[in-house]
């Protein structure tokens, strides 16, 4: 244990602490690689450290029982989020580079590697986020000005 807490970086740390001080906000997060750091100004600084994995529920057993049967249609028939494109960051989505203005893409839409596909906002930046690979948009998750989570799937390109 002492040995993965030499390896945090405490002036990372502190800068993270002076950035909620600066900008009034009451928690903030970071990952990088497999670190993942959230200091909050109303509880005690918490440092963990976790695999960088994506989790995929257990297959159902062979014998389906109702209950599995039932729960299936949650999932969009044709929805494989296998190949979304997922938030980096926790922010607000807009899909447009202004209000009022045309959107980055559209359901239908071809997109190049790197083209930008939409911004999160985050800590008062606007960060464009590109597109992972070059294919055809056949889906937007997420709604205009909506909050998203780090992880949660945006948009869908085959």
């Amino acid at each position: 244990m002492a040995d993965k807490k030499s390896g945090i970086d405490q002036a990372l740390i502190r800068d993270l602490a002076n950035i909620l001080n600066d900008t009034d906000l009451t928690e903030i997060e970071m990952e990088q690689d497999d670190l993942r750091i959230r200091v909050s100004r109303n509880g005690t600084p918490v440092a963990m450290q976790m695999p960088a994995y994506n989790y995929q529920a257990p297959a159902a057993p062979a014998p389906a029982a109702t209950p599995a049967a039932a729960a299936a249609p949650a999932a969009p028939a044709g929805r494989d989020l296998s190949k979304a494109v997922t938030a980096p960051m926790v922010g607000t989505v807009y899909l447009a580079p202004a209000p009022g203005a045309r959107p980055f893409i559209e359901v239908g839409s071809t997109v190049k590697e790197g083209q930008t596909l939409l911004i999160i906002e985050a800590m008062k930046t606007m960060n464009q986020i590109p597109s992972p690979k070059s294919g055809k948009v056949v889906e937007i998750i997420i709604d205009d000005a909506s909050p998203v989570e780090y992880g949660e799937p945006l948009v869908i390109i085959e």
